[in-house]
């Protein structure tokens, strides 16, 4: 089971279960007592929390974006900052994903609703841009869909904290590499308008049904969001308005100059399109075309390859409007007239056939009778020595043949002391006779550093001293230890004064301080108060919140519910929370009125009689009545709430005369 399922974090949120598993952080479904209403709380992972510049990161943007407020944005309530734990508050989205939606939907929306998304998008992002927060991870997966078909941008700012603002390209960001910005790509620097670019990338997938880039590995989709340039979406799908089409193209200009400047700019044109679909905005997308690099960032020759590039060209060609001829197309057409006007090339062609035929003439005199004047002189091929130790290879003469080897340097690096690391010659070259040594460079072993002393300190101090001294460590062990206090250093490999590589991580065991028995928790609904108190003194608990309820079913001043529940495992010093009711709500209860009932039939017999009323055990009315001198009529006062009902009981001279029932009216 979870380690926070059922826990009450600051007192406040009861953690109910996981709804969600990220990278960073576990998200949980829970209760905020003082609100009594549900949030989904984001706790930190351990491992993370317990790097103090990270943890400061995680909290300066987590507080930055609780300043956003906008319908299309996740709401962060809380920002919670502690010794043991690091998470946020937030609005609880009864929806699924974006991406989850596209999905159910066959990957491929059509473009009125892509409209809609895109613009609730848009909004969002403008509004955090105006506030200097940029998103930087904008996907389908990090969009919600509620039920009424808004949408809500979720993770804003959290990006910049796990990625430290810059991209990291692994198999586990694949899912982000397929909608990061060129200069994301690039590691260069980020602005607002690289929100656009990825924004532009999910309205893409969602009016074609797939991604502009494709690749095994997240290096080569990133490469083509550098180098690449997407199939229009009219070319996958032809119903797709041109407008949108030029919207899409233009928030995905590898060039941020040539994107939407703004947020604003662009739900203008996502604005004029929803009034008119057949709008034409006479953008010229050839000029969103890749950003040429400047020659001192090229790293590489890359050559363009043919095979598919003149299908490309023509369909783009016919898209576009566009009736010039490729220069290959050209020069074919030339040499076809040169033919058929009889051109001196003809000649030029003619001549050439014999300076082959000489040049054949003269390759058969060289390798026939010439060959051992003019071969070139032997050579060798260098041994591969690099990851061998010298020791080993210097001895081995089988391998050196006629070479030596001999150290040029020696280097601290993690590798094996003596590990060869490189060489000159290289290993596998081809060399003449003249070259007899191979120098090497040697590992003089990884660089080493004296372990320090971490004994009896708090463990965040000891994290912090080892960073300071460049060491790094593991996720600690916790063990309970009744001599240790709690949350310091019990012991740690290795020791004091030990020397250690920089690939060493110290272990750690943290006190968690003396060992607590855990006990069923007793059921205290139904007590008094002052004897549920008294009750949980006896088994060493803390008091925790009163919470005054109404309660039509519990006697006032009596514990309606209790938190920590009856049963449930706890341990000495837990706080206990009471809810004791404080008897029915005024505001729902039927008020108390009076009505007058007359007794009817009462005899007339000329004598005097003695007539009496009870009403729930109690006379309410008694009376002699000289029926000879006035009419017997008698009328009583009935108390009760409204709708109540009520029997009288009549006695005329002590004997049972009759039965009312009586329901009582406002």
């Amino acid at each position: 089971m979870d380690q926070y399922i059922g826990k009450l974090l600051d007192n406040r949120y009861e953690i109910l279960e996981v709804i969600g598993t990220g990278g960073m952080a576990r998200v949980y479904k829970a209760r905020c007592h003082r609100l009594n209403r549900l949030v989904a709380i984001k706790i930190l992972r351990e491992d993370l929390a317990q790097d103090a510049e990270f943890r400061r990161r995680f909290h300066d943007e987590s507080q930055a974006v609780a300043m956003l407020s906008h319908p299309n944005i996740v709401a962060v309530y809380d920002v919670s900052r502690s010794s043991e734990l690091e998470y946020i508050v937030m609005e609880l989205i009864d929806g699924i994903t974006l991406k989850q939606y596209m999905q159910k939907k066959g990957n491929k929306l059509n473009w009125r609703e892509a409209l809609h998304f895109t613009t609730q998008i848009v909004k969002a992002l403008g509004h955090a841009h105006s506030r200097g927060i940029i998103h930087r991870d904008i996907k389908p997966h990090n969009v919600m869909v509620l039920r009424d078909g808004s949408v809500k941008v979720a993770d804003f700012g959290i990006a910049r904290v796990t990625s430290g603002g810059h991209s990291t390209l692994t198999q586990e960001a694949l899912g982000s590499v397929h909608y990061i910005s060129p200069e994301q790509a690039r590691g260069s620097h980020i602005d607002a308008r690289s929100d656009l670019y990825s924004a532009g990338v999910v309205l893409y997938e969602m009016i074609t049904g797939r991604l502009p880039f494709e690749g095994d590995t997240p290096v080569s989709v990133a490469i083509q969001h550098i180098n690449s340039i997407p199939l229009s979406p009219r070319e996958i799908d032809p119903t797709i308005p041109e407008a949108l089409e030029e919207i899409t193209m233009k928030a995905m200009a590898p060039n941020p100059d040539n994107r939407y400047s703004s947020a604003d700019e662009m739900l203008a044109d996502l604005e004029e399109f929803r009034k008119n679909p057949n709008i034409n905005f006479d953008y010229n997308l050839s000029e969103f075309m890749p950003e040429e690099e400047p020659d001192e960032e090229k790293t590489q020759i890359r050559t363009v390859t043919h095979t598919h590039s003149h299908s490309r060209e023509r369909s783009h060609s016919t898209s576009r409007g566009s009736s010039r001829p490729s220069r290959r197309y050209e020069e074919e057409d030339d040499l076809e007239e040169d033919r058929r006007s009889g051109s001196p090339w003809v000649i030029v062609a003619a001549a050439a056939g014999v300076l082959v035929f000489v040049a054949l003439v003269f390759m058969l005199l060289y390798n026939t009778i010439f060959s051992d004047l003019f071969s070139p002189p032997q050579k060798d091929t260098v041994p591969n020595l690099v990851g061998q130790l010298y020791d080993e290879v210097s001895q081995n003469s089988e391998l050196l043949g006629r070479f030596t080897v001999t150290i040029g340097s020696t280097v601290e690096n993690d590798a094996e002391e003596g590990t060869i690391l490189e060489q000159d010659p290289k290993g596998e070259s081809q060399v003449g006779e003249d070259v007899t040594e191979i120098t090497v460079t040697v590992s003089a072993g990884p660089k080493t550093v004296e372990m320090i002393d971490l004994d009896g300190m708090h463990y965040l101090e000891a994290f912090q001293a080892l960073n300071k001294a460049g060491i790094a460590y593991d996720t600690p062990t916790y063990q309970n230890d009744d001599k240790v206090e709690k949350d310091h250093v019990i012991s740690y490999t290795p020791l004091k004064g030990t020397p250690i590589s920089s690939g060493t991580k110290v272990q750690m065991v943290i006190s968690l301080g003396p060992e607590t028995k855990t006990f069923p928790m007793p059921t205290l609904i139904g007590m008094t108060q002052e004897n549920a108190l008294n009750q949980l003194a006896l088994q060493n608990l803390e008091q925790g919140e009163i919470i005054p309820v109404y309660s039509d079913t519990v006697e006032e001043g009596k514990v309606v519910d209790q938190y920590p529940a009856p049963n449930a495992e706890v341990s000495e010093g837990d706080k206990v929370n009471l809810n004791v009711s404080q008897g029915p709500d005024p505001d729902t209860q039927p008020k108390e009125v009076t009505n007058t009932v007359s007794i009817p039939n009462i005899p007339d017999t000329g004598e005097i009689i003695n007539v009496s009323v009870m009403m729930d055990g109690v006379v309410i009315y008694e009376n002699d009545i000289d029926t000879a001198m006035e009419l017997p009529n008698v009328s009583v006062p009935v108390t009760g709430k409204v709708g109540e009902t009520k029997t009288l009981t009549v006695f005329i001279n002590g004997s049972l005369y009759d039965t009312l029932t009586v329901t009582l009216e406002e």
